[in-house]
């Protein structure tokens, strides 16, 4: 098994402190030169626009906003390569056309069915399992498993100029979250190796879990299901559910994520709203708004009148990944 040499990077850049440029994987845009400017003189108590440390909360999206997304959503991927493993011991769990695709490694089978087949996939894929045995297993995959199209560990596709950016808000007194569709405890498995957030700072959809006494052991079970999802008008459901404060600093990068920015944005006092435009083919991916993940059209719409800062990910990142591109 390999080494969490990606990981240990990403922890190590994210606990540097902000020295000189706070942002070096940024070139030096209108973007970059907009967040610098929107944080020093909320976090600089002789400022005008001075916001308390308590009230400095941020919050950012995962898939496709501090992570790759493509070709499919990381979590969806696992529970392929998870269901496949469960089909061989009992074929019998195979009870769609939905889930026999995925088995198969059909993609497009796989995705025909919507939102409502992936999560059948999930169902299936994910439950049985105590949260720690979870967690363990997931954060396994992503720091071994590589990816379809990149070649890339899954875990070495974080953003890096998104990880200084978190840790250049921390640094400046600010509380960063990730508020996610995707599952809590699929993110909670690595979001404090990767980016330096405490899993009790992740919010995401969530499916039933049961609490139960196993051979005299309490225990966390997965039981499949959804009983939550955080995503579009579900987002800031879950931000005032989870941190019970409007934040003051919102990214994301879709229409998953429009819900989250018109709240977080509408609040009094200074705030930014900002989404991360995938414009680089030839680095990473690009699309908007055509494509069946992580679409972008109402809020391509919106961001202007808005205010909202769009960052372009050709024109506004140095590098995409963490060490050598």
């Amino acid at each position: 098994m390999k080494v969490l040499s990606g990981l240990i990077f990403f922890l190590a850049i994210s606990l540097l402190p902000a020295a000189g440029d706070p942002l070096p994987s940024w070139n030096d845009t209108a973007s970059k030169a907009s967040i610098v400017a929107f944080v020093e003189k909320v976090s600089d108590p002789q400022s005008p626009d001075y916001v308390p440390q308590e009230l400095r909360i941020a919050t950012f999206d995962n898939d496709g906003t501090l992570w790759s997304e493509k070709p499919l959503y990381f979590q969806a991927l696992y529970a392929f390569d998870r269901l496949q493993e469960k089909a061989k011991a009992d074929p019998g769990i195979l009870t769609s056309d939905v889930l026999k695709a995925a088995a198969a490694g059909d993609m497009k089978g796989a995705m025909a069915g919507g939102d409502k087949g992936l999560i059948d996939i999930v169902n299936v894929s994910h439950s049985g399992l105590t949260v720690e045995d979870f967690e363990t297993d997931v954060k396994t995959w992503l720091t071994t498993a590589t990816h379809p199209t990149s070649g890339r560990i899954y875990a070495d596709m974080i953003y890096q100029p998104m990880v200084e950016l978190l840790a250049y808000l921390r640094d400046r007194g600010f509380s960063t979250y990730i508020v996610s569709g995707g599952g809590v405890h699929f993110i909670r498995a690595i979001s404090q190796e990767a980016y330096n957030v405490p899993p009790q700072q992740v919010v995401g959809s969530e499916g039933a879990t049961n609490y139960s006494l196993v051979d005299g052991k309490p225990t966390l079970m997965k039981e499949g299901g959804l009983q939550f999802l955080d995503d579009k008008a579900g987002k800031p459901v879950g931000i005032d559910r989870h941190i019970g404060r409007r934040p003051i600093f919102v990214a994301g990068n879709s229409d998953g994520d429009l819900q989250m920015l018109e709240w977080a944005t509408a609040g009094e006092g200074p705030r930014l709203g900002l989404f991360v435009h995938h414009t680089d083919a030839k680095r990473e991916f690009a699309y908007d708004r055509d494509s069946s993940v992580g679409r972008l059209s109402d809020g391509l719409d919106a961001a202007g009148g808005k205010g909202w800062l769009l960052v372009d990910m050709a024109k506004d990142w140095a590098v995409i990944w963490p060490g050598k591109q």
